[in-house]
């Protein structure tokens, strides 16, 4: 049996794969618990500077695979439900928490159907590119169920909340290009795999200390009270200034040559 997800890493960047291509890499507990050990592994990644998170075959992700329904197999309580180990989020969360979590940027290729859970696991990446004629849902309502998979946590920075509440009570299924008008995704293009490996290699190139700064003030800051969110800057500001990446950034821009930043 292949893995329910794939992950291979070159050049600093982190290729993330959801793998059952043959039921449209709708998830399954199996890929829900890859997909958060996935993020959680990588995070320790110091060498790390980019993923790119993506569907194999013809979708990004149907969502919950409806066998879990049939076989009885989706447990709810208060055990299941628990945060894992020092995240904030339960094992459902953390599928798409993980990548919010991540210090280092993801970017998310969407193709074909980003329904329900799997348009969540896309909102926790940072930036989000589909192909225009593809097809993104929160459909929990289908089955009789609210979004829970950390919706509320990355949904709100890109949506108002009465267009959340258009999409979530009604289920409907926008394209890319409506997507992008509304901002639940970032940029459309026809090969959006190849867009977000570009995307992360320009990224890859840059202090990977003053990238990883940034990831955390604008995930941080957006929520904080405006003294808080100054404070932030500023202490983030003092965590790189002057160091060894800064000043080679430094040196690299008045030499004229590629930097070469120590991880």
């Amino acid at each position: 049996m292949s893995e329910p997800v794939t992950v291979s890493v070159s050049d600093h960047i982190a290729q993330v794969t959801l793998n059952r291509p043959d039921k449209a890499n709708a998830l399954n507990l199996e890929m829900f618990e890859a997909l958060g050990d996935a993020g959680q592994q990588l995070a320790s990644e110091r060498s790390l500077r980019a993923v790119v998170l993506h569907g194999a075959g013809a979708n990004f992700c149907a969502g919950i695979d409806v066998e879990m329904f049939r076989l009885g197999d989706v447990i709810v309580d208060t055990e299941t439900m628990a945060p894992v180990g020092s995240s904030p989020a339960n094992r459902f969360q953390l599928a798409a928490y993980a990548w919010r979590e991540l210090p280092v940027p993801v970017i998310c290729a969407v193709s074909g159907v980003a329904y329900g859970g799997g348009l969540q696991v896309a909102l926790g990446a940072d930036l989000r590119y589909a192909t225009p004629d593809a097809r993104l849902s929160i459909m929990e309502i289908k089955w009789g169920l609210i979004p829970d998979m950390a919706i509320s946590t990355t949904l709100r920075d890109l949506l108002s909340i009465d267009q959340v509440k258009d999409l979530a009570w009604s289920g409907r299924v926008v394209s890319g290009t409506e997507a992008l008008q509304i901002g639940l995704v970032t940029a459309l293009y026809d090969d959006p795999l190849a867009a977000a490996l570009e995307t992360a290699s320009a990224i890859s190139a840059k202090s990977p200390d003053a990238i990883r700064s940034m990831k955390r003030l604008f995930n941080s800051a957006w929520q904080m009270s405006e003294s808080e969110a100054l404070a932030l800057e500023a202490e983030l500001q003092l965590g790189v200034f002057g160091r060894e990446n800064q000043l080679e950034a430094v040196m690299a821009n008045i030499e004229k040559r590629a930097p070469d930043f120590n991880d």
